[in-house]
């Protein structure tokens, strides 16, 4: 029986991962965190994404609407050479407010999304994570402007590297400028 439950214990603690210790904000509020947010900052513990893209990336758009059922429609836009890219991302509630799971398409594979840190109108700390082959994990810094105060990037950095992800991995990549105005359909 000992043995039973010493193994039970092991494997929830290996289960909870590089995420286990990450907890939403406290008295999270889905209709004060909906609207228009810009990822001004990311950082990925896939070496295959870093390298290649480091230099493309730029800030994108997205707007996050709750739906009455507690999930949220987050619709992202990139500006591209070829133009204004958009993807819609459907975030499913759990039981935890400010925890959401939602089901990649690419991936094949249903991620879990925290809001770690917000304060609503200005900076957002936001956790994804994934088990594929092995755990991986990205975080991003969401600003209500396509630029936020040097402490708040500092923040970002330090919740990062806190997570153990290498400087190298942590980026904040330059405005996308007005471009991404126009990537929005009317009405948005």
């Amino acid at each position: 029986m000992w043995i039973t439950f010493v193994t039970m214990a092991t494997a929830m603690v290996c289960l909870m991962g590089v995420h286990g210790d990450v907890q939403p904000q406290r008295d999270f509020d889905l209709q004060r965190f909906a609207g228009k947010w810009f990822r001004v900052g990311l950082a990925y513990d896939s070496p295959g994404f870093t390298a290649p893209y480091r230099d493309k990336l730029r800030v994108s758009m997205g707007i996050l609407n709750p739906q009455t059922n507690g999930n949220v429609n987050l619709t992202m836009w990139t500006q591209r050479s070829s133009g204004c890219r958009s993807k819609l991302y459907t975030y499913e509630k759990t039981a935890i407010p400010g925890a959401f799971t939602y089901f990649s398409t690419r991936h094949n594979k249903v991620k879990d999304i925290t809001v770690v840190e917000t304060n609503y109108n200005e900076y957002a700390l936001v956790l994804k994570h994934k088990k594929m082959d092995r755990e991986y994990t990205q975080v991003a810094l969401y600003g209500r402007s396509q630029k936020v105060k040097p402490e708040v990037i500092q923040k970002f950095r330090d919740f990062a590297t806190s997570h153990g992800f290498p400087k190298d991995a942590i980026l904040t990549p330059p405005p996308a400028g007005s471009s991404l105005k126009n990537c929005p359909p009317s009405g948005r």
